[in-house]
């Protein structure tokens, strides 16, 4: 069981002698599932692995609800600041982002969103957010959020027109996604302020705020997620594992989704376990939707 591809690339790059003992894998993360389908389409996998992070029960849930809560969590351990009527810019709008945004929101919080996809830009305005350019969301955002498992997300350029004491946070993998390198080449001075808060003084007299060393911030200022969302994917890490060792020796090296039936299963388990009930498809109405001649 990977997250973030980090096993995978130290078995790949360091101990390829005990590839050989390796049945499959599996990868917990977005960021690791890229990293992996990168491997996949380079052709240097060399064995399979199930991307637990694109299960429904998984990204539905752990990212958007339990990264949307333990992000918020971590700024307001980290800061006790008051969101309501402050600006937020969510840099990227996943499903990681997509949490921290409506949580935000919820809040009180005006939510920008920063977004390179056009698609999902368009869907955070029809939800009611606002989007725009990442030069622009830097000269209004108050606490800044990052969640979209890439590098610089928020560099020199930006940081160059923040107001004072704006607070930067990254959710997403690694300390990568704020430049760190930059911030400190442009500052004066750095003090630690709170316990996870160090304030960058720039030369202008502007203070910026980074949490957390710039690592995820819902675990450096916080507790994470919740394990009543974190159950949902690690059944989807176990059922998966039991899937692949079932199926050792008949699968290519490459990545795989999570079975639609292992899906459902942690579904239908998890709403057991909140005591809920739903109906089934009658014998009848399963064979009307899989028949193109009735209702026509």
């Amino acid at each position: 069981m990977d997250d973030g591809c980090d096993l995978v690339t130290l078995l790949h790059k360091e101990r390829q002698d005990q590839i050989a003992e390796l049945i499959g894998g599996t990868e917990e993360t977005t960021t690791g599932v890229i990293r992996l389908r990168a491997m996949a389409a380079e052709g240097v996998l060399a064995y399979p692995i199930v991307a637990v992070n694109d299960a429904d029960t998984k990204h539905l849930f752990d990212n958007r609800f339990g990264t949307g809560q333990s992000t918020i969590d971590g700024i307001v351990r980290a800061t006790n600041l008051l969101l309501a009527g402050r600006t937020m810019v969510v840099c990227g709008y996943g499903m990681c982002g997509r949490g921290v945004a409506s949580r935000a929101r919820g809040m009180g919080a005006r939510v920008v969103v920063m977004e390179v996809n056009p698609l999902r830009a368009l869907e955070a305005v029809m939800e009611g957010f606002e989007a725009m350019p990442a030069r622009e969301a830097a000269r209004i955002g108050d606490i800044f959020v990052t969640v979209t498992g890439d590098k610089a997300v928020l560099a020199r350029e930006h940081f160059d027109v923040m107001k004072d004491g704006a607070v930067l946070a990254n959710s997403g993998h690694f300390d990568t996604e704020i430049d760190k390198v930059a911030l400190a080449e442009m500052a004066v001075d750095v003090r630690r302020v709170r316990e996870f808060v160090d304030e960058y003084r720039l030369p202008d007299g502007r203070r910026l705020n980074l949490l957390g060393e710039g690592r995820l911030v819902n675990l450096a200022a916080a507790e994470g997620h919740p394990a009543a969302v974190m159950d949902m994917s690690f059944g989807n890490q176990a059922l998966s594992v039991e899937w692949l060792v079932k199926a050792a020796g008949t699968l290519e090296p490459r990545v795989y989704g999570v079975p639609i039936d292992i899906d459902s299963e942690v579904a239908r388990l998890k709403l057991a376990v909140m005591g809920i009930e739903i109906d089934t498809l009658t014998d009848e109405q399963t064979a009307y939707l899989a028949s193109w001649e009735h209702g026509t």
